[in-house]
């Protein structure tokens, strides 16, 4: 193909979307996996280096009790999930953080555990938050059942038959995760001693090939619970449905403020996104192969779409129109004029904005990444950040150029009214339970005093409404500095910081009011597990969401022989 750039020069000829019209919630809202997406990266890195898996423990009786031990060894390190099967009772099984047992738990470890190890491990980790864990875990994961599904899939393999793939497809897993904690958190293994891995050096990579690994154990433990019930007759999963299953997941607020609290991270995979787009619009001209490839990824996506079924209200009437966004675009790409001539995906794209919902326009940009990794997918590199790099303030800075950033990055929140309540309504603070993100109503309860500072337009307000004051006065100047402001007002620091943040990150910050009484806490989750490259987004009210990660991947024994990427959406068959 031909593009409109110098090889060695990667600046688009087409500009980058501007932050006011990417940063809004009910864009980040509608984002969809790229090929950018960390398991998306994940897979092919595997493929890449010939990874192999084994599994070389399986001990779990006829009840589902036991443990199993998957290990996945790279050019340089093996490491190994290490999942305990529970006997749950019913009425034991919760999504919610406050669930004392699971159908399964999980922990990935850094090397090839011991039987010491593996002992060690059983204490804490069917324990979760009650346990501890040391630095040689890389992540702390559970699991439930998904139990109709799961039993019926066992039920099925159990008498010697398959189940249906429509079964499957309506719900897309065996097996849902609650919460896959890493980071140090609860003892396990801090980020900066593993960060220069090459394996790790992306976001959330360790977490991922836990599910990953954890895949492989759900349709393990359907099979060993179908024997139990039937050895006579029981038969394995078939491995084209095995692939249609994915691991489920459930996210609440917890998940939310994280994309708040990393700046900088933020704007990194923004940026990485947005420049993918920008390089794909600047491509001149595109040949026959490609645009049969976008078009076959147009065709598995419609049938996507009807796959994808939600009982939320709101996501479900976006569905909807969804459905008829990739009814319209796989219309017009059918047209030979669609794809031919001059620039055709800088063209595409604007067709979408001026014919597509939201939810479409970002889907199509998903699309039009997908067939060129030849040259976006180095942007995965840059994903990540070093975030204490941007934590310290410039005290040097003088106010007059603060004031300027201020007012430039943050002026709808410098126009928002905080003195009226709907801009008030929420605010941000941490159970004392489980000190996880909760999001509470202003007016109407207590604790506002322990709010986090998450209301990042007001905090900027205030901030501009006090430099203002300061210049105003007859010993206060714009030529002041940063640092003689914050002795007086160090309530700002935080505000003075993500303003020097956005002004060299302008992808760091949220362009919309975070504690107002319309703000969707889903929004800020889909825009972070997109980033995953979770799909069919299904939410459960405005707070908490079930998505769907590896559905259609290559399962670990298959891996060596099939396309890594070619996975995200659903085969043409699957619409037959």
């Amino acid at each position: 193909m031909t593009i409109t750039r110098h090889d060695t020069d990667d600046t688009p000829a087409v500009a980058l979307r501007a932050p006011g019209t990417v940063m809004k919630l009910a864009r980040m809202g509608s984002f969809h996996q790229t090929r950018l997406s960390f398991m998306r990266g994940l897979m092919r890195r595997l493929k890449r280096e010939q990874w192999t898996f084994a599994r070389p423990v399986w001990r779990i009786d006829n009840k589902g009790v036991g443990v199993g031990v998957y290990t996945a060894t790279g050019p340089e390190r093996t490491y190994s999930l290490i999942a305990y099967a529970n006997d749950l009772d019913p009425a034991k099984r919760s999504d919610r953080v406050i669930a004392e047992e699971w159908d399964a738990t999980f922990a990935l470890f850094d090397g090839v555990p011991t039987e010491d190890d593996i002992e060690r491990l059983a204490d804490h980790v069917p324990k979760q938050e009650a346990g501890h864990i040391s630095g040689s875990e890389l992540s702390l994961s559970r699991a439930n059942r998904s139990v109709r599904l799961f039993e019926y899939v066992s039920d099925c393999l159990a008498a010697g038959t398959q189940p249906e793939a429509s079964e499957l497809d309506k719900v897309g897993y065996l097996m849902r995760t609650t919460a896959v904690y890493g980071s140090a958190k609860f003892g396990a293994c801090d980020r900066r001693f593993i960060a220069d891995r090459p394996e790790f050096q992306a976001p959330f990579q360790a977490e991922l090939l836990s599910v990953y690994l954890t895949r492989a154990f759900t349709v393990d433990i359907v099979e060993h619970m179908a024997h139990a019930k039937a050895p006579e007759t029981s038969v394995k999963l078939d491995p084209d449905l095995a692939r249609r299953l994915g691991v489920g997941n459930s996210t609440g607020l917890g998940m939310a403020p994280f994309i708040v609290n990393h700046p900088t991270l933020l704007n990194n995979w923004i940026a990485a996104r947005e420049t993918a787009l920008a390089r794909v619009r600047s491509v001149s001209a595109t040949d026959d192969e490609t645009a049969e490839r976008f078009r076959s990824f147009v065709e598995r996506q419609k049938i996507g779409a009807y796959l994808w079924s939600v009982d939320h209200e709101r996501q479900a009437g976006r569905i909807e129109e969804f459905r008829k966004d990739m009814e319209r675009l796989d219309t017009h790409c059918r047209l030979a004029e669609t794809l031919s001539g001059s620039a055709p995906w800088d063209r595409l794209f604007q067709w979408g904005e001026a014919n597509l919902s939201l939810e479409g326009q970002e889907c199509l940009v998903t699309l039009l990444i997908e067939p060129h990794g030849a040259i976006v997918d180095d942007l995965v590199a840059t994903m990540s950040a070093d975030e204490s790099a941007t934590f310290r303030i410039d005290g040097a800075m003088k106010l007059g150029p603060l004031s300027e950033i201020v007012s430039r990055h943050y002026d709808e929140a410098l126009q928002t009214d905080f003195g009226d309540p709907a801009q008030t309504a929420r605010f941000w603070y941490a159970s004392e339970e489980k000190l996880e993100p909760r999001l509470g109503e202003r007016h109407e309860e207590p604790g506002a005093e322990r709010e986090h500072p998450l209301c990042t337009w007001r905090n900027a307000a205030a901030l501009a409404a006090d430099v203002a004051v300061w210049c105003d006065t007859d010993t206060g100047s714009p030529d002041d500095t940063v640092a003689e402001f914050l002795l007086r007002h160090p309530e700002h620091r935080q505000a003075v910081r993500r303003a020097q943040i956005v002004a060299r990150f302008p992808y760091s910050e949220i362009q919309d009011n975070l504690i107002s009484e319309d703000v969707l806490p889903i929004d800020l989750l889909r825009c972070k597990l997109s980033f995953f490259g979770a799909n069919k987004f299904d939410p459960r009210s405005d707070r908490w969401v079930r998505i769907t990660m590896y559905q259609h991947t290559p399962m670990p024994n298959e891996l060596a022989q099939w396309d890594p990427d070619d996975w995200i959406y659903p085969p043409l068959e699957t619409g037959q």
